[in-house]
């Protein structure tokens, strides 16, 4: 089983349109997945026209995954499920904080569902928390969606800094341009500045389209009703990227 958070610390990069088309892609790849939203706006949820979990106990890892396992609900498309949003995830790492082994917690959690799914992908809150702790220790690939500004490039700069402060592994950190205007030219010179100082961006990019915007109004991730677009073509690429042999192995 392969854990897979989409996370930035910057939010209005394209974070939830990744985690809820790339949850449909793997889905569309014949893999078992099961996407979790840990985001308390519930955008993922949203999209997938599913209410918000039910509030549960966290007082030990037991009571987690049972809470967790209450909460699955099966979406439109068979082999893709849901942990939907709850606001009380707002209070999840105070209760992470009561626990032993605090910053491990999660990855205990997640291991209970490997009979299940084979992919399990995590639309992550824009801040650095416990819960965060406990997502990067947790999970095989970070996806970090970059904007080609200089704002998102800093605190996407400012995650690699925190990663070296804990003495985490920064290879699990994936990269990739989010929301690309090609005509723009700041977009074009940050893509070429950035990808030399950081190896292990993913060479496929998402362009701005408001073809992504109009999920809101479907409520269905764009890859179950626009296969031909440009974005479409660059979610599935993405995809595709994520499960090649090559990128598998620098995991």
């Amino acid at each position: 089983m392969k854990i897979i958070s989409s996370y930035s610390i910057k939010g209005g990069v394209g974070k939830t349109a990744l985690a809820v088309n790339l949850a449909f892609a793997f889905r569309e790849a014949g893999y078992r997945t099961l996407l979790m939203d840990l985001d308390p706006q519930g955008a993922a949820s949203f999209y997938f026209r599913i209410s918000g979990a039910e509030k549960f106990k966290m007082k030990d890892t037991k009571s987690v995954i049972d809470g967790l396992r209450r909460n699955i609900r099966e979406s439109d498309f068979p082999g893709l499920d849901i942990i939907p949003s709850n606001l009380g995830y707002r209070h999840f790492d105070i209760q992470l904080d009561a626990m032993t082994k605090s910053r491990k917690q999660l990855r205990k959690v997640l291991e209970k569902f490997t009979p299940d799914y084979d992919v399990i992908l995590m639309d992550c809150p824009p801040n650095i928390t416990l819960l965060s702790e406990n997502i990067f220790r947790a999970s095989d690939a970070i996806l970090v969606p970059v904007i080609p500004t200089v704002l998102s490039r800093r605190t996407f700069e400012q995650l690699l800094g925190f990663f070296q402060e804990e003495e985490l592994p920064s290879d699990i950190i994936r990269p990739f341009f989010s929301m690309v205007q090609k005509r723009n030219k700041m977009h074009r010179e940050i893509m070429v500045e950035l990808p030399p100082l950081h190896p292990g961006f993913l060479k496929t990019t998402i362009p701005f389209s408001v073809d992504v915007e109009k999920m809101g109004i479907h409520k269905m991730p764009l890859l179950a009703y626009s296969r031909a677009g440009e974005a479409s073509r660059a979610y599935r690429s993405l995809c595709n990227e994520i499960l090649s042999p090559r990128c598998s192995e620098n995991d």
